[in-house]
């Protein structure tokens, strides 16, 4: 898998991760760990995305 195509599959789950959490939060059933734990995953997936977008400029250069 390229860089690219990597990079843009993880900007898809990072945005289906956000759509996840703010149908969660519409909803006051939903557990309040469930909605952490997202946050979690979003965060871990931007990380990740921030990483490989820092490694890719640094080898650009």
């Amino acid at each position: 898998m390229s860089m690219q195509s990597h990079l843009t599959e993880l900007e898809k789950k990072h945005q289906a991760l956000e759509q996840e959490i703010n149908d969660c939060l519409t909803h006051p059933a939903v557990d309040d760990l469930r909605i952490v734990e997202l946050k979690r995953k979003k965060l871990l997936v931007k990380d990740e995305i921030e990483r490989l977008r820092h490694n890719d400029s640094a080898s650009v250069h």
